[in-house]
């Protein structure tokens, strides 16, 4: 089996809902399997710690499932055109993996939600895209090929899958969900390409 670690940070809903259906695109290559992971946040206060357990997302991400995988695919919401510093603050701390080349020549992916439409989707994947370079991954977009990436009205770029979530409520429209399964599917195709088990 090739496993892919999904792993994300999510405040208000709208990137733990993508990330379910990345993990659904992931699982529909047979062969395939999804490790869902989440990114614990930062406190605001610099001598308060948060809880080793989450509450309600994902188990929180390791460098075990760093290295258990055969590719990832990260995400996070989009704070003035860039990452959300709980995920700039997981990558800072893989410097390990990154001496080990534990990531490189793994395919490696991206996604993003914004409250608006012009919010900085494509900066964001794009931030996010960099540390996975440096890690030597292999990076995988989404091609015009994919009918809901020229059809879609909201969410929805060739860097990743995104999403405009509005007030933090507003679901996934249908081509948002359906670049968010290509994304999965397209990394987890591609990892049993590399590992030699694609049928």
């Amino acid at each position: 089996m090739a496993e892919i670690l999904v792993v994300y940070y999510s405040r208000d809903g709208s990137i733990a809902r993508m990330a379910e259906q990345v993990v659904r695109g992931v699982e529909s290559q047979a062969g395939a399997t999804a490790r869902l992971r989440s990114i614990p946040p930062i406190s605001k206060v610099g001598e308060a710690t948060e809880p080793a357990i989450p509450p309600e997302d994902a188990p929180y991400v390791s460098r075990d499932d760093l290295a258990a995988c055969d590719g990832m695919i990260l995400g996070s919401p989009t704070y003035f055109g860039n990452m959300a510093a709980a995920v700039k603050h997981f990558l800072d701390g893989t410097s390990g993996v990154w001496f080990a080349g534990t990531l490189v020549g793994k395919p490696g992916a991206v996604f993003t939600s914004t409250a608006s439409q012009h919010g900085g989707q494509e900066a964001t994947l794009l931030s996010m895209m960099v540390p996975l370079l440096h890690h030597g991954m292999l990076i995988v977009g989404l091609p015009y090929t994919e009918p809901a990436l020229s059809r879609t009205e909201f969410g929805g770029t060739p860097y990743g899958a995104s999403h405009t979530a509005g007030d933090g409520k507003r679901p996934l429209t249908s081509d948002e969900q359906a670049l968010c399964q290509a994304l999965g599917a397209r990394v987890a195709a591609i990892a049993l390409k590399l590992r030699g088990t694609a049928s």
